[in-house]
């Protein structure tokens, strides 16, 4: 780490910290305790002084591990309540801030709720699965004057971060015509398991909530939901939404102009999964254009960077991952990059279990400029807004793909141009009795 990061890392936890300095602990509310809701409320544990004092989920059994799991890890030892429905822990009125990490159907009305009730919030990416519902969460965390920090963290990974101020906005790719991004992960579930009876420690028709009900086999539950663009947005929306708002981020990108996209199911047609096995989608902008592509079989065409970006200039290329970057210029010196992991000031990484090791210290960045920005009543790195832009922009690539013709997009109507058949699909159907909200009903 140079003494820039070094001193910028050390400023931003200093000023987390201190915003507790004349205060009791922020008291803390999970509502999703799998994967990565632990994931995420462990980081924030490991930087400022919280108490959590709630967790909420639909599985009792995922619930009451993880309630074990943070009375270990807390200072105070304490295990927190625990609820089935997160409106009745958001009715309490004990908490300071709301950590959201469902399945992605179920972000916008527990985020809505949650800022409804006081508390500011961390909600992960995509935030939502149509557009209406991101323009009505952007809506709400204004109208109630709340802070809220997106999970995409590639803004807050440390080396990413250094790419950005000493490759990309130092000028030394010159002018940007064109950024590829990428993921090849074999991630898509495979198989065609048999429906079967949910378990009985899970609530499935909480669970569905507002999503279509499917029969319950084990792809859905747990982890396995991204399967099924029910309840999510592919892989574009769970891994294109990443590199393409860091590409937006490290350039200083708004909106696209206009989304197209193409693929679908080319290889694995065997499997209940529906989500796209290949895809590809172009973001275009006045003066560059954003090209992703993932394709869940074969080799990727650099086994360095599969999942990643690539930002071509005149002066030099730029590949850029979770894991490294590397710059090469058309004339000097190449710079190589490894992630940092902070093992030595967070030992138990090492252990704990399912983390993404690399991607620990970009979750501890995010969730410091969270409390950083709580206490100054500021907009965190990841606000809503761009959460919303980079998700919605995800999501009219899958729009694309599914009627076949390029979208045109105007930011200020919230609308496609001149396409009344693509504006129908900016709003999915609720199951009932579940309520669909918008930016007028928040």
């Amino acid at each position: 780490m140079n003494r820039r990061s070094f001193l910028h890392t050390g400023t931003a936890g200093l000023a987390a910290l201190n915003a507790f300095a004349d205060d009791k602990p922020k008291r803390v509310g999970l509502i999703g305790t799998g994967w990565y809701g632990k994931c995420d409320l462990l980081r924030l544990i490991q930087v400022a002084p919280v108490d959590v004092v709630s967790l909420c989920d639909v599985d009792r059994k995922m619930l009451s591990e993880a309630a074990d799991i943070v009375a270990s890890r807390q200072v105070s030892k304490k295990k927190p309540r625990t609820f089935a429905d997160y409106r009745q822990m958001l009715k309490e009125k004990d908490l300071d801030i709301v950590l959201i990490a469902t399945p992605d159907h179920w972000h916008a009305l527990a985020m809505i709720e949650a800022v409804k009730s006081g508390v500011d919030v961390y909600v992960q990416k995509p935030i939502s699965v149509d557009i209406t519902e991101g323009e009505a969460m952007l809506a709400a965390a204004r109208k109630y004057k709340r802070v809220v920090q997106v999970g995409t963290q590639r803004r807050s990974t440390p080396h990413l971060m250094e790419a950005r101020d000493e490759i990309v906005r130092s000028g030394k790719l010159g002018k940007i015509g064109l950024v590829e991004i990428c993921c090849y992960y074999p991630m898509r579930a495979r198989g065609d398991a048999p429906d079967i009876a949910p378990p009985e420690n899970l609530d499935y028709e909480m669970w569905t909530g507002p999503a279509p009900m499917r029969p319950y086999n084990r792809l859905i539950h747990p982890r396995s939901w991204r399967a099924f663009m029910e309840y999510g947005n592919g892989i574009v929306g769970d891994m294109a939404i990443h590199m393409f708002d860091m590409v937006r981020w490290m350039m200083d990108l708004g909106w696209p102009t206009s989304v197209s996209s193409e693929g679908g199911i080319l290889m694995d047609k065997a499997s209940k999964s529906n989500i796209s096995d290949t895809q590809t989608a172009t973001f275009d902008y006045p003066d560059v254009k954003i090209v992703w592509t993932h394709r869940t079989w074969g080799q990727p065409p650099d086994p360095k960077y599969t999942w990643a970006a690539t930002l071509y200039g005149d002066k030099g290329t730029l590949k850029a991952s979770v894991m490294s970057y590397d710059f090469t210029p058309v004339q000097g010196t190449p710079i190589h990059k490894d992630v940092t992991y902070e093992f030595e000031q967070y030992p138990e990484d090492r252990t704990e279990k399912d983390l993404e090791r690399h991607c620990a210290p970009a979750i501890r960045g995010h969730m410091k400029n969270l409390l950083e920005n709580i206490a100054s009543r500021g907009k965190p790195v990841a606000d809503i807004e761009q959460g919303h832009i980079s998700t919605a922009s995800c999501i009219l690539a899958n729009l694309s793909m599914k009627l076949g013709r390029s979208l045109k997009w105007d930011p200020v109507k919230g609308r496609v141009v001149g396409d009344e058949e693509a504006n129908k699909l900016l709003t999915r159907a609720y199951r009932k009795p579940w309520v669909h909200p918008t930016a007028a009903n928040v």
